[in-house]
């Protein structure tokens, strides 16, 4: 399953893994779960599991047909360093992102332990962007994590942002997106908090992504932070062939 993407910050979404399991406080209103809930009830095959880890093998090669450049999100109804995902599979996915480098892929996990443990074991082309969610203080030690992992580009998604984040440091860090919660039961995010990220990113020089305010309803709340939308994405762009 390949799809164009609403996320602000990406234009599609490839899902070869699907499901996932709660791990920290950002996981609390898991947008995936709900919509594998979802596509569930509508009987969608994909989700026959519901929101349990399903491989599909045969969606591994869909970027290899996609001739248009575009920034993808690695499952984004998954998280790819969830230990019930095979590392053989997990090689898969990273030999496809290898093979289509005309594409940017970001890819994203909450589960930093597991990524450094296994990276030595996966190649890692420039158009692999790595990052980590840091909701809340409590999980900063990702930061650490990633900083370990070879990857050209590596970026933090502050997102939903549940609490502050003070004294970050990003020393090899090159891109940091930051937004509220958004849906039924959204926790609310102050804008301090905010404010303390993208000073902090213009500090150290780090390129800032504010993807929204959110709420219940997010479309009401928008994306403009004192007058002005933050839409930076790393100095480095990966060079697009086109096959």
């Amino acid at each position: 399953m390949a799809t164009s993407s609403n996320i602000e910050w990406t234009e599609a979404t490839w899902n070869p893994v699907t499901g996932c399991t709660k791990i920290s406080d950002g996981c609390k209103h898991c947008y995936a779960a709900t919509m594998a809930k979802r596509l569930h009830a509508m009987g969608n095959p994909r989700y026959t599991n519901g929101f349990n880890i399903t491989l599909h093998p045969d969606l591994i090669e869909t970027p290899l047909k996609w001739k248009k450049p575009r920034r993808i999100f690695v499952n984004s109804m998954s998280d790819m360093f969830h230990k019930d995902i095979p590392l053989e599979f997990i090689k898969r996915v990273f030999e496809t992102m290898e093979k289509a480098s005309w594409h940017t892929f970001q890819v994203l996990t909450k589960r930093s332990e597991y990524l450094i443990e296994i990276a030595p074991h996966l190649p890692w082309p420039p158009n692999v962007w790595m990052g980590v969610s840091v909701e809340n203080e409590k999980v900063m030690y990702r930061i650490d994590d990633l900083r370990k992992v070879p990857a050209n580009v590596r970026f933090l998604s502050c997102e939903p942002l549940i609490g502050p984040l003070e004294k970050l440091n990003l020393t090899d860090i090159h891109w940091v997106i930051a937004g509220g919660e958004s849906g039924p039961g959204a926790r609310p995010m102050e804008a301090d908090w905010v404010r303390s990220i993208r000073n902090q990113c213009q500090q150290q020089q780090v390129a800032f992504f504010f993807k929204q305010w959110g709420g219940v309803q997010k479309h009401r709340t928008g994306r403009i932070l004192d007058n002005k939308t933050y839409d930076e994405y790393p100095t480095f762009q990966q060079n697009y062939v086109q096959v």
